[in-house]
């Protein structure tokens, strides 16, 4: 462990997850002692960020009719929010006398949740309002009206404006809780009619191809090649079969990408196959939208055809409410990322129970109800999230009663021993420039940023990198950054165009202004990283950096997966994404829970970062690899049609992975050391090296 490390655990937090937001962007206040004088009544509560940036006043089109129906959810606070905060961390620090000190659901409930005399204080509120109560649960009020009801509720008035996807109504000011039920309402969402949804962190190589640049036929008439006319890759390690005969690239003669990686190789490359350990004991929950009905066959055909084992009896679950699923048409097809999800987690940790939770839609409020049902019937020891959503766009900004949700949701779970990760992306910086020619870009962003959920303090956010292996079975060769520039074969087969490629692909990070710097990242994220957020505001005091760790997720570097679409039969493809990356290391926790004798890790991230720097990881750094070993042509087939492409790879738009923390790889992937650092035989009390020493894999 670094010798800075063992005092700055002990820091008091900076401020808490749910703390004002610090650079005037989408402010989500404490719920239970924002605006609260600790000698005096508490006052009414403002909700800043519930009138969006774009209900402005030249886009005001007018005043929304006083009967027009309205909806709106209401999160409730719970008991003692100041006291969830402290608590959550003390049991999630290892250089806490806590640590490890985790309670029940049921405690969790009793001790911070919403009490009953809460629930009917902001009942009472809403329906004296005039507005009628639609659902009621521990976590939110969900209530129908008018606009004039929630004006009267919420003391601000609805108005139409005008926005670049039509006409939407929204608060003319920020909402505003009265005081008799400010420290039990955490956030209000719902009132503005603009979409917010979240997207998968997959994409197949298929896909990818479709909604990227065209290539030109590899056709061999008019001109000598010796490229093949068939699809090919490099099945005996990265760059053992070298792409003779196409036009000089970055430099002549390089390779033809990687063959997609199976669970087998990925398990040798990070350890998993030295260390024998299988995830025996431990338990992960999977969130997506929706359910695939064949889901475990095709995981158990996966496994066979791949020479592991499939599911045991009982081993695999699902949590899914078909009869409730919301929003198909605008959600697409999520069947490929849960897929990858249940594929990869079960690949690498074979033995671990695995529970999928499909959420009615990718609607945010759906993929919160999702995140609490784990939590309230504690169902996992670990949880993966492959999905997510830019915090800022041309629309307006996240919703802050989902962030303040989300949140309670994530520090509920590190109470319970919970350890959640997200997918940070697969857009580089998130900025505009990405989304111009990104293929899983979203092109309603305005600015560099981070995604969310991966942005939480309270989550392990997890990058991307492109793994190259030695050879078939999977010895570890090296790592960069995942980030791929593309160029395709031009038309007369002489040159490729563009040259250098644009951005297509690459792993999401970078630091968030809407954060402080959580405690765990004190010492490790240099002040030049955490001082400067992504869009290049400067802030004079640290913020929250992500992701936090990285693993294997490149488009290039793919790893395969199989399943049966709707109404189509079992097929298999190359994936990328942190999409990969997330629930590969989900599978990592769960053999280190293993590792720990069952002893569930919870939040994870103050463990991660005391480990920075040791043989528990690999420090990912794209500058010590040298360009022939960062470029690859492919050769495939798309809708019929032979295409050639040329990547090149770690060249993320944006960051870029440097020795120690980056924005990039954050602390870096899984090394030689990381199953040991948690290992009841040779940690200490923190479960850590103690001479930093690991074996090799």
């Amino acid at each position: 462990m670094p010798a800075n490390r063992s005092r700055l655990s002990r820091i008091t937090v900076a401020a808490p997850a749910a703390a004002a937001l610090v650079l005037g962007t989408i402010a989500v206040a404490t719920p239970a002692i924002a605006d609260s004088n600790p000698s005096g009544p508490v006052t009414a509560k403002a909700l800043p960020g519930t009138h969006p940036d774009w209900a402005t006043p030249q886009a005001d089109t007018g005043a929304v009719p006083a009967g027009t129906a309205a909806t709106a959810r209401i999160y409730l606070a719970g008991r003692d929010q100041a006291g969830l905060d402290a608590f959550a961390k003390a049991v999630s620090d290892p250089n806490s006398p806590q640590y490890g000190q985790f309670l029940s659901a049921d405690q969790v409930q009793s001790r911070f949740g919403t009490s009953p005399e809460q629930v009917k204080a902001v009942s009472q509120w809403l329906t004296g309002a005039g507005l009628s109560i639609t659902e009621t649960n521990q976590h939110y009020i969900q209530v129908s009206g008018t606009t004039d009801q929630l004006t009267r509720a919420l003391g601000t008035q609805f108005r139409n404006y005008r926005t670049p996807d039509g006409v939407h109504k929204a608060p003319a000011a920020d909402a505003v809780v009265p005081a008799q039920v400010a420290a039990d309402v955490a956030g209000v969402s719902g009132l503005a009619d603009s979409v917010q949804k979240a997207t998968s962190n997959a994409v197949s190589q298929s896909a990818a191809e479709s909604a990227g640049q065209s290539g030109a036929k590899a056709a061999t008439a008019g001109r000598q090649t010796s490229l093949p006319t068939d699809p090919t890759c490099s099945d005996n390690g990265f760059g053992s079969k070298i792409a003779y005969g196409a036009p000089q690239g970055y430099e002549k003669n390089e390779p033809f990408a990687p063959c997609s990686y199976v669970p087998s190789q990925l398990r040798k490359a990070y350890g998993v196959t030295k260390s024998g350990l299988t995830g025996k004991g431990a338990r992960v929950a999977i969130v997506d939208a929706y359910g695939l009905g064949t889901m475990e066959a095709d995981a158990d055909h996966f496994s066979a055809a791949h020479g592991d084992k499939p599911f045991a009896p009982g081993q695999y679950s699902e949590v899914v409410t078909p009869d409730q699923w919301q929003h198909q048409a605008d959600c697409g097809d999520w069947s490929g990322e849960e897929a990858l999800d249940v594929e990869m987690v079960h690949g690498l940790a074979p033995d671990a129970n695995v529970v999928y939770v499909g959420a009615n839609s990718c609607y945010d409020q759906d993929l919160t109800a999702a995140l609490n049902k784990i939590v309230d019937n504690h169902l996992a020891d670990i949880v993966s999230n492959s999905w997510g959503e830019i915090m800022h766009g041309k629309s307006g900004d996240l919703d802050p009663g989902v962030i303040a949700a989300d949140n309670q949701a994530l520090e509920r779970g590190a109470a319970e021993g919970i350890t959640f990760m997200a997918s940070a992306g697969d857009c580089g910086d998130n900025s505009p420039t990405a989304a111009a020619t990104g293929v899983n870009c979203q092109a309603d962003t305005n600015q560099a940023q981070t995604q969310w959920p991966s942005a939480s303090p309270w989550i392990t956010g997890v990058g991307g990198t492109a793994l190259e292996l030695k050879d078939k079975s999977g010895s570890y060769g090296h790592e960069v950054s995942m980030g791929d520039r593309r160029s395709v074969l031009s038309t007369d087969q002489q040159s490729w165009t563009p040259f250098p490629g644009n951005f297509y692909f690459g792993g999401g990070g970078g630091v968030s202004k809407d954060f402080p710097q959580p405690w765990y990242q004190q010492g490790v994220v240099p002040n030049n990283i955490s001082t400067v957020a992504a869009d290049g505001t400067k802030s004079a005091t640290p913020l929250r950096a992500t992701p936090d760790v990285a693993m294997s997720g490149d488009l290039v570097a793919a790893t395969l997966v199989g399943y049966t679409p709707a109404g189509g039969a079992y097929s298999e493809g190359g994936y990328g994404g942190t999409s990969v990356s997330s629930p590969e290391f989900a599978a990592m926790m769960a053999d280190a829970i293993q590792a720990r004798g069952g002893r569930p890790v919870g939040f994870a991230n103050p463990s991660l970062y005391d480990r920075a720097g040791t043989r528990a990881f690999n420090d990912v750094n794209d500058a010590a690899v040298h360009t022939a070993r960062g470029n690859v042509v492919d050769l495939g087939t798309v809708g019929g049609v032979l295409k050639v492409r040329l990547y090149k790879i770690g060249a993320d738009q944006g960051l870029a992975a440097a020795k120690g923390y980056d924005t990039a790889t954050g602390v870096g992937s899984p090394g030689a050391g990381f199953f040991k650092s948690f290992s009841l035989r040779h940690g200490n009390a923190l479960g850590q090296d103690d001479d930093n020493q690991g074996d090799q894999q």
